[in-house]
């Protein structure tokens, strides 16, 4: 028995080793997509290390193309199919290019009872360069609003200054986080300071020279 284990711990060990040495970006993921373990092709092609990977959703790394796929899988998955399933994905390059490919998904485990893990490999089949980015689109109510809440002020207080309601506000930072996919203020703040909508090096904070198309009053 002691040598059977021994054994398997040195298989294991090769495994492991083969796995990471292999070319071709590789993940071992439960059967739900969360990433167990990735070899470093697989994490080099999120632009990151296969630590970081580690309980990250396959489908939020690279994302289908075609979403009745994936429902065509988690079915089948439910039911204990064990076919090889292949999902159309995208997803955005280290570099910035969107790539897309194909992510191949084949049920492993060490007996039929057993829920499978998914061994999950990535092939890779074309990439297009990484679009332009759009201009900066924001109102001066917007800039107005950015640079109040760089200074701290409260909803309550903005409102009061520029004249709107609590309401208008909130309405205007919704739309500024939906637009620049910001979870929360401090980003926004961030993200405004980075595209040079506000200006940087004063205090106060004041909004940055208004410039480009979707300027103007709101």
């Amino acid at each position: 028995m002691e040598a059977e284990r021994a054994d398997a711990v040195v298989w294991r060990n090769r495994a492991l080793v083969l796995f990471d040495r292999v070319a071709v970006p590789v993940a071992v993921c439960d059967v739900y997509g969360q990433v167990v373990l990735a070899n470093p092709a697989m994490a080099a092609e999120c632009g990151t290390t296969p630590g970081r990977l580690r309980g990250r959703h396959v489908l939020e790394l690279f994302r289908p193309q075609e979403a009745g796929q994936v429902e065509r899988i988690a079915e089948a998955l439910r039911l204990r199919h064990r076919s090889r399933y292949q999902v159309s994905v995208c997803w955005r390059a280290p570099g910035g290019d969107e790539r897309h490919g194909e992510l191949t998904a084949d049920p492993v485990s060490d007996s039929v009872e057993e829920t499978p893990a998914l061994l999950v490999m990535l092939r890779v089949l074309g990439e297009r360069p990484a679009p332009e980015p759009e201009p900066v689109r924001v109102t001066d109510t917007e800039r107005r609003v950015l640079a109040l809440l760089a200074g701290g002020a409260t909803t309550a207080r903005a409102a009061r200054e520029l004249g709107l309601t609590r309401d208008g506000v909130t309405y205007h930072l919704r739309r500024l986080s939906a637009r620049w996919n910001a979870t929360n203020r401090t980003e926004l703040v961030a993200r405004a300071y980075a595209m040079g909508v506000l200006a940087t090096g004063v205090w106060p904070p004041e909004p940055g020279r208004a410039t480009g198309p979707g300027t103007g009053s709101e």
